[in-house]
């Protein structure tokens, strides 16, 4: 086959590339490892950054998003016992969403097929050749196992943090950071405790109340590495989140657990994010702890610039944006990247942390709700940056 984008992997970064360039009249074809149904359904994010959200109104994908998304001005950080309310957009003019990764998979699926292109589902055995030439190519196996190869003239490696493209780019420096603990993630269906987002510092550990909708809730609670979900029965995280959650006036609303996994926190940056004719958007080329809201966002925002470089190449003939790719998208990664380590290392309980580092803490805490320049620099990182 043949095409001008080979695009591996159909989350938010994939699908949206897609939909970006279509509308410049690129052609690309998608190639996905899961199932339609699985990719479909998999619950991820559920925070839209205003830039996010005002890229899907411009491209037309938010009819679904403005119908159903959960608009918040505003989030609470709540420490020994008491909320202490960060008016976002008071303090910045702008809000957030609360609309699940999964529903825009499901937006951006729909206008894919509606537009009559076609996304390969079940591929396997995929590796990248030529990425030093102007027509690097993508061998797989189709879900009949039979043996492809796609010849493009760009290939874009969206294809998340245990993807095959990172480890195609040759003299990488990766920087790297484990936390020592986990996140504990609870989907309930049950009406949300709150209206807006609640990030608990607490004694026994981090914990967040979230939600998808107003029927269902998203919660969190930070537990030790290596902790097994089978250690976790309904009734131990919901008295523990009522534990960590609890404040005056606050009543936790429990109801039916629909699916828990614990995940492992994690900081992850590469350099460069692009060689010859391969690019690395989203989580294939950094990660951050979800503590600060920020990965599908940044998946978005590289490949905006990304598509626009690809313009620039294959209809202008102009390789500077390309060249400039890795660099352009870094100064947003790492500017988010400090975003989730701050907020992640102010809430979460380090178990190796010093009496006296736990109460540094407990001053930041107190810092950033008390000034007005703290809580709006939380704020203005928060409902994110401008893209571009």
């Amino acid at each position: 086959m043949r095409t001008q984008v080979g695009i591996v992997g159909a989350g938010p970064a994939g699908l949206v590339l897609a939909h970006l360039l279509h509308l410049e009249g690129i052609e690309s074809v998608i190639l996905e490892a899961r199932g339609r149904d699985y990719i479909r359904q998999r619950v991820r994010a559920g925070v839209c950054e205003h830039p996010t959200v005002e890229l899907f109104r411009e491209l037309g994908l938010a009819t679904r998003m403005d119908a159903e998304g959960l608009v918040h001005e505003g989030l609470s950080l709540r420490f020994g016992g008491e909320d202490h309310r960060i008016p976002l957009t008071e303090l910045t003019g702008k809000s957030i969403v609360v609309y699940g990764q999964q529903e825009i998979v499901k937006d951006l699926i729909d206008a894919h097929e509606a537009r009559g292109q076609q996304i390969h589902y079940e591929v396997s055995d995929v590796s990248l050749s030529e990425i030093d030439t102007e027509r690097p190519r993508i061998s797989y196996r189709d879900s009949d196992g039979v043996s492809q190869v796609l010849e493009c003239d760009v290939i874009a490696g969206c294809d998340g943090f245990h993807g095959i493209s990172r480890p195609a780019i040759p003299a990488q420096q990766a920087f790297d950071r484990e936390y020592p603990f986990s996140w504990l993630g609870v989907l309930a269906q049950t009406r949300p405790s709150d209206d807006e987002l609640i990030y608990a510092h607490h004694e026994r550990g981090f914990a967040l109340h979230s939600m998808r909708s107003p029927e269902i809730t998203r919660l969190y609670l930070q537990v030790p590495n290596g902790d097994r979900i089978e250690s976790w029965s309904d009734d131990r995280i919901w008295s523990e989140l009522d534990t960590r959650l609890a404040a005056d006036g606050f009543s936790l609303i429990e109801g039916p657990i629909l699916d828990k996994n614990i995940a492992p926190m994690r900081s992850f940056v590469v350099e460069p994010m692009r060689h010859g004719r391969l690019f690395l958007a989203g989580d294939s080329a950094h990660i951050v702890p979800a503590t600060g809201a920020k990965g599908m966002n940044l998946a978005i925002a590289d490949v905006l610039v990304l598509s626009r470089a690809v313009k620039e190449l294959l209809l202008h003939k102009n390789p500077e944006p390309a060249s400039a790719y890795s660099e352009t998208c870094l100064r947003r990664v790492w500017r988010a990247e400090h975003f989730s380590w701050f907020m992640t290392t102010m809430l979460h309980i380090d178990p190796a942390a010093d009496p006296f580092q736990r109460r540094l803490q407990v001053s930041q805490l107190q810092y950033t709700v008390s000034s007005h320049a703290a809580a709006t620099s939380l704020a203005e990182n928060y409902v994110g940056l401008p893209f571009g």
